[in-house]
């Protein structure tokens, strides 16, 4: 049985001295350091594309250290898992800094720097993203002006090529609003994004499961109750269809986002996907899941706190993973699947659906106004907050289960 290789440690990178032939220390997956007999440390990493072994300098150290080097290594094994070779995608990038001032690449990053800060974090981190991994590695480095609508949907078909059609299709729709923007600030002719229109197949829309038949409803509430695991998650399961804002938000939920003198919990435009603030109205029953946790966890930043660490909110699978151990398939109910309930009975109870669409935070296409009226419809979200509350009690005893909230609580 081969010997295992332990993996390096800053200590053993810094101490490491020279001898007089070239010697490497391997750290695992490809990555090693090269010590030169002139004291050189040289970062590299050996990989293998389309069948040939290939070697990538990564830096030297100490300018890039340990960690950093993992990254690098991390992130040039992503490439290859997605079909590139981190070599050409790095010539590439380089290619793009030192001989082109306006190639798709550099304008693609100017305008997502412009942009994205009035977009949520993890939105704006998702597009940059997936520029990295599925557009710059081919058209980067090319002047915007030559690219013409056969090669981007050559790019876009590798991604379609992995099954990702809703990938590939919001690709190509940020890949528009580069070009367009290249338009508007003379560095492109015309947005070729435009042309393919309907070359790629349209992505099937997602489902997200859900439970909507009011027994139901009941049978899954008593399960949240009687959950034994832990009672953070358990107090977030309990939460969650109180307030039904998106899974992320719900598990970052910070102490001094909530004001119980007010009743609200106001969630900060960065953390919302829309980008605005949002203000959610809480009910007695969600002020009661607050209290009954604030003793464990009101001393720290979060609301819902992993459990090894009080300085990370929980897993963003901790909810999900809790209704499956309680015998929810995938394909019953999800953590999202608390919006799509509320959404599906307020609609059908006969609620201001201007009301309900504000209280999930849905998009306004007017940014501007959006930005203004994230208060729109309060007083009857708080009254809609509070008889829903009311209602899934009644679910939860297994009485009334016809009975619409708003005829319950007048």
């Amino acid at each position: 049985m081969p010997k295992r290789i332990a993996p390096l440690t800053e200590t053993k990178v810094r101490t490491v001295k020279p001898e007089e032939k070239t010697k490497k220390l391997f750290d695992g997956s490809g990555l090693y350091l090269l010590v030169t007999p002139t004291g050189g440390k040289l970062w590299k990493l050996k990989y293998r594309f389309e069948g040939k072994e290939k070697k990538l300098s990564l830096g030297a150290y100490p300018h890039v250290s340990l960690a950093e080097a993992r990254l690098k290594r991390d992130h040039a094994r992503t490439l290859l898992a997605n079909g590139a070779d981190p070599g050409d995608t790095k010539k590439a990038q380089k290619a793009a800094s030192v001989q082109e001032t306006e190639t798709f690449e550099i304008i693609a990053r100017e305008w997502h720097t412009k942009f994205s800060p009035s977009w949520a974090a993890s939105h704006a981190n998702k597009i940059l993203r997936r520029f990295e991994l599925y557009i710059f590695p081919w058209l980067g480095a090319r002047p915007i002006k030559s690219i013409t609508a056969p090669e981007l949907l050559a790019v876009l078909r590798r991604i379609e090529a992995k099954g990702t059609l809703d990938t590939a299709h919001r690709a190509k729709q940020n890949c528009g609003q580069v070009f367009r923007y290249g338009v508007a600030t003379g560095r492109a002719e015309r947005d070729p994004s435009g042309d393919l229109r309907g070359a790629i197949p349209p992505a099937k829309g997602k489902h997200m499961a859900t439970i909507t038949d009011p027994k139901e409803i009941g049978g899954l509430l008593r399960s949240i109750n009687s959950y034994r695991g832990s009672i953070f998650t358990r107090c977030a399961l309990r939460i969650a269809p109180l307030v039904f804002v998106r899974p992320g938000e719900l598990r970052q939920a910070e102490w001094q986002e909530i004001d119980f003198e007010t009743a609200e919990w106001r969630i900060p435009a960065e953390k919302m996907k829309a980008g605005i603030l949002h203000i959610v109205p809480l009910s007695s029953q969600a002020l009661g899941v607050l209290q009954e946790i604030q003793p464990l966890t009101g001393h720290g930043r979060y609301v819902f706190p992993s459990p090894r660490t009080d300085t990370r909110p929980m897993s963003n699978n901790a909810v999900l993973s809790a209704l499956r151990r309680m015998g929810y398939a995938k394909d019953e109910m999800s953590g999202h699947g608390f919006r799509s309930m509320a959404s599906t009975l307020l609609n059908e109870q006969g609620w201001n659906r201007d009301a309900i669409e504000r209280q999930l935070a849905h998009a306004e296409r007017n940014s501007v106004r959006a930005s203004y009226n994230y208060a729109e419809y309060l007083p009857e979200r708080r009254r809609m907050m509070q008889a829903w509350a009311d209602y899934l009690d009644r679910l939860e005893a297994g009485e009334a289960c016809n009975v619409l909230p708003f005829q319950a609580a007048s």
